[in-house]
């Protein structure tokens, strides 16, 4: 019988990961309020999901005005780090090994959640008809509103932003983590640079294709600094999908021009987010043979992948992980049920962001299912 592409360790860095499946980051807005702080069900939830090669946790805040949706957990002071620390030990305990993604969401924020404050950018261009999730004028009835008008960073702020990112990974490595990954995609922070149609900006931040991703390379080197180690860095990126209203002129050259950027720094891995949604197209294979060509670390793609086409695609070469997002939520044994090829339990959308245990830890295995 051949060997299940699905389940072959992969070295990445000096960590070894037992099989080919990563979690990928998941929003589920249950951090302790008020403070945003990890806690003892988020180390419970990871710590079920710890048979993935790799976890990489929800998005987390390096800043207050990085901060984009309610109920998010942060990583900026010492009470987040500790709440982070009671969930690495968690998933360590469980032999698991986890990332920590860190967000600033740029202009995909609203001011109720940044205490009356304007949400940053780039350029102060509003994602129309982009909504965010809030609390509510009450502080507890959650809800989706339009992102608010965002103004542009400065060229002084962009650098304290910068190390604010270096000072978040070196949080994350405090808080026990084993790497970090930066979220450089869905039309966050990182993408608004990156993409042309997001970026209107003049000075060395803005234009030529060099400058629209010198953002991208000066955080990426501040990730490396901040864990000391660039194989423990990692980079989402979303190369021809259009989320969040940010839209790129020629994508394929933006992105081949960051994965070779990338490359040069010696991250660890690019994490690529493939359109998910229903009836989307497929990302093409030859692009996907040249961001192979382009960057030297290992690939990761998420995207609606089934195990099937996860296998082939390993098989294939062009990657070395799949992350399954919406599997991973309602089947904690997710990497199990894949290598024998046991039924996928679906997950419940409206528990998905906000709430408690239901939705979040009562999901079965299969061996609790059968008991």
């Amino acid at each position: 019988m051949s060997k299940d592409p699905l389940f072959q360790p992969l070295q990445l860095g000096g960590l070894t990961l037992p099989n080919r499946i990563v979690m990928p980051p998941m929003t589920r807005s249950r951090a302790s309020q008020p403070g945003d702080e990890a806690n003892d069900l988020m180390a419970a939830y990871y710590a079920q999901r710890a048979g993935a090669g790799l976890i990489v946790s929800e998005g987390t805040y390096i800043a207050p005005l990085g901060k984009g949706y309610a109920w998010t957990p942060g990583i900026h002071t010492p009470a987040q780090v500790a709440g982070w620390r009671k969930v690495t030990a968690a998933v360590h305990a469980a032999g698991g090994r986890i990332f920590a993604q860190l967000w600033h969401v740029g202009r995909l924020s609203h001011t109720s959640l940044l205490g009356g404050r304007q949400p940053v950018s780039s350029s102060p261009i509003q994602a129309q008809g982009v909504n965010v999730f809030i609390a509510g004028e009450d502080g507890s009835t959650p809800g989706f509103v339009q992102a608010s008008v965002p103004r542009a960073l400065t060229v002084e702020e962009i650098g304290e932003i910068v190390a604010q990112y270096r000072a978040a990974a070196r949080n994350a490595m405090a808080a026990g983590f084993d790497g970090v990954e930066l979220h450089g995609a869905n039309g966050y922070l990182v993408n608004q640079f990156i993409d042309s149609g997001a970026n209107t900006r003049t000075d060395q931040y803005g234009g030529a294709l060099k400058n629209r991703l010198r953002f991208l390379g000066e955080v990426a080197q501040a990730l490396i600094d901040g864990t000391g180690d660039a194989s423990r860095v990692g980079i989402r990126l979303a190369p021809l999908t259009t989320l969040n209203g940010c839209v790129d002129d020629d994508p394929e050259t933006t992105y081949l021009g960051a994965a070779e950027l990338l490359g040069r720094l010696g991250v660890g891995y690019l994490h690529i987010a493939e359109a998910d949604w229903d009836d989307a197209p497929l990302m093409p294979v030859a692009f996907k043979q040249r961001l192979r060509e382009a960057f030297p670390g290992a690939l990761i793609y998420a995207g609606k992948y089934t195990a099937e086409r996860a296998r082939e695609a390993v098989a294939a070469g062009w990657a070395d992980l799949i992350a399954f997002g919406r599997p991973f939520v309602a089947n904690p044994d997710l990497p199990e049920r894949l290598r024998i090829g046991a039924p996928l339990a679906l997950h419940q959308r409206d528990t998905l962001f906000g709430g408690g245990a239901r939705g979040l830890t009562d999901y079965p295995t299969l061996a609790q299912a059968a008991a």
